[in-house]
């Protein structure tokens, strides 16, 4: 089995693994007086958890595009020697080396660490922190455009959740 499909079986089991925490166990701590209400809190989780399941049972017995297509016939290859070509679109396990591998790995502590920081140093300066990280992370170098685009987007943010929305959320370490 294809890697795209390993993967699409495993977003199948974490989507089928989702659906019952939304279905079976989010509802159950209501109030009877919302459990009248035609949307609950756990609506939104039970609509992902279903276009999940059918969008990775799509990719998992989804049929493949056939192999000789328009891009071989655009590199100018004869379409016969199409299967020689190079298939960019795949992975080659046997060459994992040569691919960014420590750019994901790297840009996924930085949201763990992120999420661990987002209390202590307030939304603020955590944000701002890991946008220009993971901007630096990723291979931008025009650091005046980058902090300026990271505070402006910030502070955006932060007024739209906590004006707007009127959803509090701390924009100040916790020490201030």
């Amino acid at each position: 089995m294809a890697l795209d499909r390993w993967i699409a079986l495993i977003f199948v089991a974490l989507c089928f693994v989702y659906g019952y925490a939304a279905f079976f166990t989010m509802d159950q701590l209501l109030p009877p007086i919302l459990q009248r209400n035609p949307i609950w809190p756990s609506t939104f989780p039970k609509i992902l958890a279903i276009c999940g399941v059918i969008v990775g049972l799509v990719v998992l017995f989804g049929s493949k595009p056939p192999k000789v297509d328009a891009a071989a016939k655009a590199r100018g290859l004869d379409p016969l020697e199409a299967d020689e070509a190079p298939d960019d679109a795949v992975i080659d396990l046997k060459r994992l080396g040569d691919y960014n591998v420590w750019q994901a790995v790297a840009l996924l502590v930085a949201m763990v660490a992120y999420a661990l920081l987002l209390r202590p140093l307030g939304f603020l300066l955590a944000t701002v922190a890991f946008l220009v990280a993971g901007g630096a992370l990723l291979g931008e170098r025009k650091f005046h455009i980058m902090i300026l685009v990271a505070v402006i987007a910030t502070g955006v943010i932060w007024y739209l959740v906590q004006e707007v929305l009127g959803i509090f959320l701390s924009p100040l370490p916790r020490f201030m």
